[in-house]
């Protein structure tokens, strides 16, 4: 390895480079008033920037002298997931500060290593994959034995070059940061530009030449009254018969299109509900004592295949002893699914079967059988909805929807012929997003791949000029030993 370094380099163990190694302590009290500012995981950024907007307060009492951070150290997470094992921080700030047991800090001999080149060190070797094999991996969590950090071999320039380096390295990572911040607003700006579509998608105002070249399509609300008499036509059941007539009488069937946010609807337009416009059920899940009901022929979709998306397919399948072991039903291709549970982004998430399945009991489907609305329709006004429907789900326990407050759910009607044409320039905007999408994803990537570049340039010495002068390393470690 020493025939790879640049003059006046050499390679070090970390044990030779730091004059304190210190791990970190737990604390099942936070926020207490007056207590010390204790820094955990989620307090190192992704390239070893301190986050501080989630600081905890501990007890002053369990933070001993040892446990304080001083500016100049490095922490590093030793116990976490193993792609977090190995993260590092390069600490700076004025205060007292102590640390959790997640984490260990490494004071530098700063006549020898500056503690930001030492972080960086650190925090390439974590890109890299070096402390995956040198950890000790359990369930859920890995650790990195004191022994195999400190005998970690480093790159340790003069301590000059040292400064430079880090000083260009700064410079060249603000400006790295400064283009994933501008990528990071395009992204947010294409989420608005889709929202906007649907707005005016769902709104008419996407539509309106639309409507005045084609002056005499029937209207939605004699197409609603179609979609009665053929729900009612193919109704299986006196329950379902009554369902039906329930949500069209008068007292139920209309909404204030003025409490959705989209302004005056066409007047050839309808505003009902969506239990009007298809049959709302959920499905089950057969017992998973039952091996027998498993690992079939008959797709079956979980509420995390539910992400606004189209399912051609689906993680699991039931058999047929499966399917008349519990209370499914085939659902035809065509049909709407809404998420009906869940406290992160999946309750209100929607999508379309692009095939006969079966569900689970905690999503809800619109079957549109009748075949008078467009499925891809009704699917983007879910989307456009999201926020909407997800504050329907109530109750004491997690936030959840039911068939019921789905059947009540807003919705605006259309013409048929005006559906599928706001379906056909819907997605032909959206297919331009997603282009543009595509082509943000392979800048991000080669954004991303800047830094663990400029670093690997910076450890092989081709970042900064050398200079012939500096002290060689070797040196100022041979005179930190006589000390």
């Amino acid at each position: 390895m020493s025939n790879e370094l640049p003059q006046r380099w050499i390679s070090a163990p970390v044990s030779e480079v730091i004059e304190d190694f210190q791990p970190g302590f737990a604390s099942g009290e936070k926020n207490v008033e007056g207590g010390v500012a204790h820094l955990r995981m989620n307090n190192i950024g992704l390239v070893g920037e301190l986050v501080l907007e989630l600081v905890r307060t501990v007890p002053a009492g369990l933070a001993r002298p040892r446990h304080d951070l001083k500016r100049g150290d490095v922490l590093v997470c030793t116990t976490n997931s193993g792609a977090l094992v190995g993260k590092c921080a390069y600490f700076d700030l004025p205060g007292r500060y102590a640390f959790s047991n997640h984490l260990t800090r490494l004071r530098p001999k700063r006549d020898l290593i500056d503690g930001r080149f030492l972080r960086w060190n650190l925090w390439l070797h974590w890109r890299q994959g070096v402390f995956d094999e040198k950890c000790k991996h359990w369930v859920n969590q890995s650790t990195l034995p004191k022994e195999a950090l400190l005998e970690d071999e480093i790159f340790v320039p003069p301590l000059a070059e040292q400064k430079r380096i880090v000083a260009k390295l700064e410079k060249l990572l603000h400006r790295v940061a400064t283009s994933q911040e501008r990528l990071a607003q395009i992204h947010a700006l294409l989420k608005r530009f889709r929202q906007a579509i649907l707005a005016a998608a769902c709104s008419g105002r996407l539509t309106a030449d639309w409507r005045t070249q084609n002056p005499n399509v029937e209207t939605a609300e004699a197409l609603l009254g179609r979609i009665r008499k053929k729900r009612l036509t193919l109704a299986q059941t006196q329950k379902e018969v009554s369902q039906i007539e329930e949500v069209f009488d008068e007292r139920n069937l209309r909404v204030d299109e003025g409490d959705l946010g989209l302004g005056d609807i066409p007047k050839t337009w309808f505003s009902c509900r969506i239990g009007t416009i298809g049959k709302v059920s959920n499905g089950s899940t057969p017992s998973r004592k039952q091996p027998h009901f498993w690992d079939g022929e008959i797709p079956w979709v979980s509420s995390g295949e539910v992400r606004n998306n189209i399912i051609s397919g689906t993680r699991e399948r039931i058999t047929q002893a499966g399917y008349e072991g519990c209370s499914v039903r085939r659902l035809p291709q065509g049909t709407v699914l809404i998420a009906m549970i869940g406290e992160g982004k999946t309750r209100g998430q929607t999508a379309i079967l692009n095939i006969e399945a079966t569900i689970n009991q905690n999503i809800a489907a619109v079957i549109l059988d009748h075949g008078l609305i467009d499925s891809t329709y009704l699917w983007r006004w879910f989307q456009l909805q999201y926020e909407s429907t997800r504050e329907r789900g109530g109750g004491s326990g997690p936030q959840a929807l039911n068939c019921q407050r789905v059947r009540e759910l807003p919705f605006i009607l259309p013409p048929l012929p005006e559906q599928q044409e706001i379906v056909r320039r819907v997605e032909a905007l959206f297919a331009l997003a997603d282009q543009l999408e595509a082509r943000l994803a392979v800048a991000q990537r080669q954004v991303d791949q800047l830094t663990p570049a400029l670093l690997a340039r910076a450890f092989a010495g081709k970042l900064v000029p050398q200079n012939p002068n500096d002290e060689p390393a070797s040196a100022l470690l041979e005179k930190i030993k006589q000390k």
